[in-house]
């Protein structure tokens, strides 16, 4: 997050963000080269996400159903009940270990 890359990025966009609806608390990466322990869980609309024992996001969905989203585009999967898992990044190489996805 803090590469000069990444200069630009809106507040949305950040890592653990919902992207365009709900901006993650930043700061609470490892430095480069360290694995980070991420936890995500949605029940409903609502999304809480753990960066390594802090949460970074605390929301709900329903909120930009309501009122629209932060970035103002449409993102038609905020409608939907039930969905996929997806990883993203901005291009750079990214790793993944002990993933592990349990139903609620």
């Amino acid at each position: 997050d803090s590469a000069p890359v990444y200069a630009n990025l809106q507040p949305y966009q950040y890592h653990g963000s919902v992207y365009g609806v709900i901006p993650a608390k930043r700061g609470y990466l490892k430095p480069v080269g360290e694995w980070n322990y991420e936890e995500v869980m949605v029940k409903g609309t609502k999304i809480k996400i753990s960066l390594n024992g802090t949460v970074i996001v605390d929301g709900d969905i329903e909120e930009a159903r309501d009122k629209g989203t932060m970035d103002g585009r449409d993102h038609p999967g905020l409608k939907n009940n039930k969905g996929h898992i997806g990883f993203l990044g901005h291009g750079s190489v990214v790793r993944f270990r002990n993933i592990r996805i349990r139903e609620l």
